[in-house]
């Protein structure tokens, strides 16, 4: 099946924010434009096998399906979801980040279930 991947605005800031201190602190443009190929790499895998990527591991990302994907040649990751023949990829982290936990908290994933 073929699926659109929708990159909300929340992963695209991300991924602009790593490929601008790629470019600006580290100075490497070469090293920023193998990110962002890298990132379009990963989008095109995406809508060929979306759905042959497990649900993660974190409970809280379980319970409303969602997967990851990393990067080919670099330590990033997406995080999306399936939505019929859509994938809606709502984070974009650095592998060696707490990406679940920073995740969980910007989308205020459970925190109505921590309310009642």
């Amino acid at each position: 099946m073929a699926y659109k991947v929708i990159i909300m605005p929340p992963a695209k800031r991300r991924l602009d924010m790593y490929v601008y201190y790629t470019l600006e602190t580290l100075k490497n443009r070469q090293a920023a434009k193998s990110i962002l190929e890298d990132a379009k790499e990963t989008k095109k895998r995406l809508s060929v096998n979306a759905d042959s990527l497990k649900i993660c591991d974190d409970p809280l990302l379980t319970q409303y399906e969602y997967r990851k994907i990393r990067f080919a040649k670099h330590k990033f990751l997406m995080i999306y979801r399936i939505e019929g023949n859509r994938v809606i990829v709502d984070g974009m982290f650095h592998e060696l980040q707490d990406y679940e936990g920073i995740f969980t908290k910007e989308l205020h994933l459970g925190e109505s279930d921590e309310a009642e």
